[in-house]
């Protein structure tokens, strides 16, 4: 058995020479320092993608550098080797537009193959078939040089095309756009037939539905009879869990600006007093045109029903609830209207008796962790408790790091940074008590959580607004009123969040409610 490492490979994918002795693969260049890190807490930009060969059985340094673009820093390569062995192909893309390039190379033109070509030290030389960013090109097949693609060019819903490398400018339609069908994907079999799949209508339709209160049933409708209902086709039970003990509505709270109504779900045990004394978990998003929609969360579920919580959720702009306007609404220039919005949902929940400031826990997470530290600068005083997962806390910064700074700007151009430096977290510590001696105040309980791999916001941000915070707010306690704690949980083997282990949420959820219910003075209720 040949073992083969390789590192810093990331978007990519891995296609086998039909000798089968190597791959393949992309990465990006090693740390600048020379020194390896571990897979997942690198903090570089992701720049300078490049497409590799790896023999199996050697090191990596071995490898055979088969295409860069220093000049598209952006631009990322996957390669393809078609099922005939023969060609190589490499799609290019810049971001996460469904756009791509298509370079070839016919492997068949090295006449002593890719250890050959070993000694070159330079580029393969590809031939550019697509070379600009108008649609999507996947290719399905090829039969020697005559080539078969799924496209969307000129056909939103995707069609097929073909195309003889030898005549390039020359393409065919094999299988037009359909009228009302996605071409969802395309694959070749018996060597001159096709299987194509479409997002089509049909007879009988599957529903999956879930909301606060149901945990999820999936949903059977045959459409051809006469009187189409829905049965039951599956359905999830917790234990111990009765929704008729609770209840679930919706109000519309008037913003900062007078103008706009923000959609906040209010979800609690039927028939609570108004009287101010329910302990209250607030979460919020509010960016990257995401939609926060009901669902059911067992975790929360228990904190109704045992710590007698009340649990909500503000649709702030920045989210995708109402379409675009409402994302750009609350992105660049306006993204401080999000924090507006959230501490309008909360001062709601105050005067309308649900809770008081002390009982009030905020929750966000990634963006919405960015929320959470903006809101807790801004009003430290609105707030009894604060739990901001994997948050982007340095916006100055952020550009240098992985990805996701379009929704913000770039703080290296003026106007842009101005933005930033108003409401970025790491930036805007302040002591509360020093700015209002009147009305003597400090920062609520807060509880800043990362993972050691978490390469879309890297753990600095946390850990620098934790120093930040523990540095300007505890370091002289003998002068500060600043008596609710500031604490991090790093994750350790972990990432953004997704793909973790189930008892990995567990712990997590356990700690954070944990905490938010002894900082919000919160009993347990049998």
């Amino acid at each position: 058995m040949l073992w083969s490492v390789v590192s810093q490979a990331k978007f990519t994918s891995i296609t086998w020479t039909h000798d089968s002795k190597g791959f393949f693969y992309s990465r990006y260049p090693a740390p600048k320092d020379g020194k390896e890190v571990d897979a997942g807490i690198e903090t570089d930009s992701n720049l300078y993608h490049e497409l590799y060969y790896h023999f199996l059985g050697t090191e990596q340094s071995e490898d055979i550098l088969c295409w860069k673009d220093p000049e598209h820093p952006k631009y990322t390569f996957s390669g393809h080797v078609t099922e005939d062995g023969q060609y190589l192909v490499m799609y290019i893309r810049e971001n996460f537009d469904q756009v791509n390039k298509v370079y070839y190379y016919d492997l068949s033109a090295l006449p002593e193959g890719l250890e050959g070509f070993r000694k070159s030290n330079g580029l393969l030389p590809f031939v550019k078939l697509i070379d600009r960013f108008d649609a999507q090109y996947e290719v399905v097949a090829n039969d020697d040089s005559v080539f078969t693609f799924r496209t969307s060019k000129d056909a939103p819903k995707y069609k097929i095309v073909r195309v003889d490398l030898r005549e390039p400018n020359n393409w065919s339609e094999v299988v037009p756009e359909a009228e009302r069908d996605v071409l969802e994907s395309a694959s070749a079999a018996n060597f001159n037939q096709m299987i194509l799949s479409y997002l089509s209508d049909v007879n009988v339709v599957f529903i999956s539905f879930t909301s606060f209160l149901t945990p999820g049933i999936i949903y059977q409708c045959n459409l051809k009879t006469e009187t189409p209902e829905m049965k039951i086709f599956r359905e999830t039970s917790v234990p111990g869990f009765d929704r008729s003990e609770f209840h679930v509505h919706q109000v519309f709270v008037p913003s900062k600006d007078g103008s706009t109504k923000i959609p906040m779900f209010i979800v609690a045990k039927k028939n609570i007093k108004l009287d101010g004394s329910h302990p209250c978990l607030l979460y919020g998003y509010g960016g990257f045109n995401a939609s926060i929609t009901p669902s059911f969360s067992v975790s929360r579920t228990v904190l109704m029903r045992h710590l007698g919580a009340v649990f909500c959720i503000a649709n702030i702009r920045g989210g995708g609830e109402y379409g675009e306007e409402w994302h750009k609404d609350g992105a660049l220039a306006k993204k401080q209207n999000c924090f507006d919005d959230f501490i309008s949902a909360s001062e709601y929940l105050i005067s309308a008796g649900y809770t008081q400031s002390r009982k009030l826990c905020i929750e966000g997470e990634s963006n919405g962790g960015l929320l959470i530290g903006a809101c807790i600068n801004q009003r430290p005083d609105l707030f009894g408790c604060a739990l901001a997962h994997v948050g982007v806390m340095d916006m100055l910064r952020l550009h240098k790091f992985t990805i996701g700074f379009s929704e913000y700007g770039c703080p290296e151009k003026k106007e842009e940074f101005d933005w930033l430096i108003k409401y970025s977290p790491l930036h805007n510590v302040r002591r509360p008590w020093e700015q209002d001696p009147d009305k003597p105040s400090q920062y609520p309980s807060t509880l800043l959580l990362t993972a050691d791999h978490d390469d879309r916001v890297v753990p600095l941000h946390s850990l620098k607004l934790l120093a930040t915070m523990q540095y300007v707010l505890c370091t002289s306690l003998e002068n500060s009123p600043q008596t609710n704690p500031i604490l991090g949980r790093i994750e350790c083997k972990a990432g953004h969040g997704a793909g973790r282990p189930t008892q990995k949420m567990i712990d997590e959820a356990a700690d954070c409610y944990g905490f938010m219910a002894k900082m919000l003075g919160a009993s347990w209720i049998e």
